[in-house]
C-alpha cells in the first residue's frame, strides 16, 4: 500500500496533502483520534468502548473505521444508542444482550475443523457479559460453543458437557457468586482458562469482588482472570489464544 501511495505521488496523481492523509497512522476527529494501523500492528482493528460516548460519537467513529474496510465492533451500546446509530447505520446489527453493535465486511463460516472458543457462564445471571464474550470472540473471528447455566451448585450440569469443554482450543468461563467455575473448569482441562467473574451476587459478594479475588487465587494451574464484568476482554485474550492453536 505505501509503495502504491509513493508511485502515485511520483507521477503525480497524489498531491502530497493527499499522500499524508493516505499514510497517516489515525485520523482526528477532534474527540477521538480513530487508529487505523491497529490492525497492522495487533491483527484487530480499532474496537469502540461505548460508555460515556455519545450515539453521534459512536456514529463518526464508525464511519472512520468503515471508510478503511475494516469491521466494525462497538461494545456497552445500550438499546437507546443502538437504536440511533442504527437509523445512520442499518447495516450494523446489534445484539442487545451483549450489548454490542457490530459489522463484518467478509462474515466467514461456521468450522470446528480448527478448534473453538468454549464460552462457559456459571447461570443465567451471567449471561449479559458471556454473550459479550461470545461475540466478541465471534466477531474477532473464531468459531465459539456455548455452554451456559453450569455453575458448581449443579456440577452435574458441568460434567454433562465437559467432553465439549475439553476439546476446545481455550475456554472463557464466566461466573460470579463466590466465583467457583473457572477453578472447577480449570482442574479438568487441558487448555488455557480465562476466568471472568461477574458483579452477580448478594451484599457480600461486593459487587464481584469477592468472585475476582476467588479466581485471582485459584488452585488449579493455567487459570487466567481479568476484570469483573470485561467478557470483552476475556474473549480477546482467548481469540489470540485460538489464532495461535490454529497456526499450529
Amino acid at each position: 500500500m505505501m509503495e502504491e501511495i509513493l508511485k502515485q505521488l511520483q507521477n503525480g496523481t497524489l498531491s502530497v496533502a493527499e499522500a499524508k492523509e493516505q499514510l497517516a497512522t489515525y485520523e482526528n476527529l477532534g474527540f477521538a483520534k480513530v487508529d487505523h494501523h491497529r490492525m497492522k500492528r495487533q491483527g484487530f482493528p480499532e474496537i469502540i468502548y461505548g460508555e460515556g460516548k455519545t450515539s453521534e460519537q459512536i456514529t463518526a467513529i464508525i464511519e472512520a473505521i468503515k471508510a478503511k474496510d475494516n469491521d466494525v465492533l462497538a461494545t456497552r451500546i445500550n438499546k437507546e444508542k443502538a437504536d440511533e446509530i442504527l437509523k445512520q447505520h442499518s447495516e450494523l446489527t446489534y445484539n442487545e444482550i451483549a450489548q454490542i453493535l457490530y459489522w463484518k465486511q467478509q462474515p466467514k463460516s461456521a468450522d470446528d475443523s480448527n478448534g473453538y472458543v468454549a464460552v462457559v457462564c456459571a447461570g443465567t445471571s451471567d449471561l449479559r457479559v458471556a454473550e459479550e464474550a461470545a461475540v466478541t470472540a465471534e466477531v474477532l473471528g473464531s468459531k465459539v460453543h456455548r455452554i451456559y447455566d453450569v455453575g458448581v451448585a449443579g456440577i452435574h450440569r458441568l460434567l454433562d458437557n465437559l467432553e465439549e469443554i475439553q476439546n476446545a482450543n481455550v475456554s472463557v468461563v464466566v461466573a460470579g457468586m463466590e466465583g467457583a467455575l473457572p477453578s472447577v473448569v480449570g482442574g479438568l482441562v487441558s487448555n488455557p482458562v480465562i476466568a471472568v467473574p461477574t458483579s452477580v451476587g448478594y451484599g457480600a459478594s461486593f459487587n464481584g469482588l469477592s468472585a475476582l479475588l476467588t479466581m485471582l487465587n485459584s488452585c488449579a494451574s493455567g487459570v487466567s482472570v481479568v476484570n469483573i464484568d470485561n467478557g470483552f476482554g476475556g474473549a480477546y485474550n482467548a481469540v489470540i489464544i485460538d489464532r495461535l492453536a490454529n497456526k499450529e
